[in-house]
Order: structure tokens, then sequence, then C-alpha cells
């Protein structure tokens, strides 16, 4: 099997997909009225942070009094400012985002004092907090207050904006009603309509467009180059215009599942139990697949509404899966268990 590639938005230099909203954003700056607020909106895996990390690297290598020269956002991977921001080493770059749980936390210092600190796999092992909380976002504050280098901007990228708690937001919206001078937070938002009105009202919006099939499947071809064209048209038609989400489901074999699904599910009342008991047990013991089973479900649900005789009942089946992830996510409910009541649900409705 080819190399898998993830590369994190911070190293990532290459963008497609979203030359738009790099447009827009190039215009306000050479204008001279760029606001100091943007979210950045969209549904998961489309670019929305690899886009922020770009105008981040812009902003800090590009010289002000040449505004005009500027036709994108792009700068050399060999510049320094571009090598500081792929090792968060840029003191004038901030990111906010959900910290370690305290006890993972503790891990990590451990490792670094000890002149042994975790790789990737070892890190992507560790749990991290549910929210952003309000004592990250007073870091900002503080943050913003210093005197940036060369007299250039200080830079924050939230991901996500909608991981924060209330107090959390409260927080940045004071942020947001007086920023200091020269400063730009890029907030990076799934749901944009969960963040608080006042927010939203102080910040400039840049939707993010979901990606075409075409470059879905040729994102694919570069980044998963083992798979063969039959599994990257399901992948792309699965995805619906979401290059994380595409990989994902490569990654977890999520066009295997889907279809072991799908025979259980049209068997109806017919299911095999054995099945339903050996798969709904591989989802369970596995986190991976557990994070994706929720909208395979959904997809099924979808596609199955309109040829179901009773559509009310199947469409009570969705709340259903919304309240059971939920339930799994916050009171620790059993998984298997709930997956095993929700498809018997499904079968018996279909």
């Amino acid at each position: 099997m080819a190399e898998e590639q993830n590369i994190k938005p911070q190293k990532n230099s290459f963008l497609i997909g979203q030359e738009e909203a790099e447009k827009v954003f190039l215009n306000a700056y050479k204008s001279d009225i760029m606001h100091h607020a943007w979210i950045l909106s969209g549904p998961q895996g489309i670019g929305k942070a690899t886009l922020a990390y770009k105008i981040a690297r812009f902003l800090l290598a590009a010289d002000a009094s040449k505004k005009e020269q500027y036709t994108s956002l792009n700068i050399s991977e060999n510049s320094p400012i571009f090598q500081q921001v792929a090792n968060d080493s840029n003191p004038d770059l901030m990111i906010l985002e959900r910290d370690y749980i305290e006890t993972d936390r503790k891990k990590i210092i451990s490792a670094i004092k000890h002149g042994e600190p975790l790789n990737e796999t070892e890190l992507s092992s560790l749990k991290k907090s549910a929210f952003i909380r309000v004592d990250d976002v007073r870091k900002v504050n503080e943050f913003l207050t210093k005197t940036s280098f060369n007299d250039g901007w200080r830079i924050v990228i939230i991901d996500s904006a909608d991981d924060m708690n209330k107090a959390a937001a409260n927080a940045l919206l004071k942020i947001l009603e007086e920023p200091p001078a020269k400063t730009l937070l890029l907030l990076i938002s799934h749901n944009p309509g969960m963040l608080l009105a006042t927010i939203r009202s102080r910040c400039a919006k840049l939707p993010i467009r979901t990606l075409s099939d075409e470059t879905v499947a040729s994102l694919l071809r570069r980044y998963r180059s083992d798979l063969n064209e039959n599994m990257i048209a399901r992948l792309t038609q699965m995805s619906n215009g979401s290059i994380g989400k595409a990989m994902l489901y490569a990654d977890t074999d999520a066009v295997g599942l889907y279809e072991d699904m799908c025979a259980i599910l049209c068997a109806r009342r017919n299911y095999s139990l054995n099945d339903l008991l050996d798969f709904t047990a591989e989802i369970a013991a596995d986190a991976d697949k557990f994070g994706i089973i929720r909208e395979l479900i959904i997809k099924f649900i979808k596609e199955n509404l309109q040829n179901c005789q009773d559509i009310e009942a199947l469409y009570g089946c969705w709340n259903k899966a919304e309240r059971g992830f939920a339930d799994c996510a916050n009171i620790n409910m059993d998984k298997r268990f709930m997956l095993i009541n929700l498809l018997t649900e499904i079968c018996k409705v279909l």
C-alpha cells in the first residue's frame, strides 16, 4: 500500500477549490479596510484550516508597502515564515484549540522535561478536553497585547470556534469588541449558526464552499494513491464535497462498513441476528469506525426516506440516532447496546 498522507494544515501549501475565498480575503487586504476578525465557515474537511494558515503565512510575510503587487496568498515553502508556521514557532501566531485533559497534558510536559517529546502517533492517542475553556481565551488577550515582531501583524487562529463553551465565547466577545490594532482573528466554524449572534455580528463572513466531485477525486489520487478508480468514485460520492471526510472514509473502510450495514438493514425484519451482533461489536470496539457510523446511518436514512412506507417512523429513527450518539458521548451510554437498538428499530420500520 502506498504511504498515506495526512498533511496538517499548518504544513500544507497545497490548497485547491477555494480560489474564490482566497480572492475575497486578498482584495480585503489590498483595500486597507480589512476587518479584524473573520469567520471561515463550512463543513468539515473542505480546507478551512488550510486556508486559515495560508492567510496567516501571507500576512506575516507580506510587505505592506507593496500591496498592489500581490496576486495570490502563496508564499514559498522555503521561506522562514512558512517554516516557522509549520513548526508552530512563529511568535506572532497563536493557535487556540481544545487543550489536552490535565492528566495527558502532564504526560506531555513530563516527556519534554526528560528530553523525550511524544511523537505524532503518541500525541494522537491522548485525549483532549470537550471544550475550549475561558482560561484558554484569556491567553489570547495576553498574546494580543504584546508587541509584535517588526511592527507586524499578530494573528490568532481558533480551530474551531464551535468548541468554545459559553464562558469562553463571552471572553472572546470582549476581545472582538475592542481588538488591539493590527491584529487578526480567524475563527474556523463548521456550524456558525451555533455561535453567539454577537460574535457573528462582529466578524466578517468568509463562507468556504464544499469541493466539486472532480476536486475530491483529484485529491484522493494525490493523497491516497493506492486507491483504484472505482473506490475513488465511491468515496467521492459518499463524502459530499469533503476531502477530509473522503480520506477518513478511505482509512476506515467506510465503503465496506456501509455495504455491511445495508445488507443487515435491507433484510428488514429478516435480518441476521448474528450479522447484527458481529457488526455492532466491530463498530463499538473501534473508535474511528464508531466515529463515522453515525454519518453512515444518517446517509442510509436519507436515501431511504422517500421509498419507505412509514416515512414518519423512519424519520423518528433519525432523531433516535442523534440522541443515541449524543448519549454515548455525554453520559457514556453503552455503544453496542445503542447501535443494536437503533439498527433493529430501522429494520422494523423499513
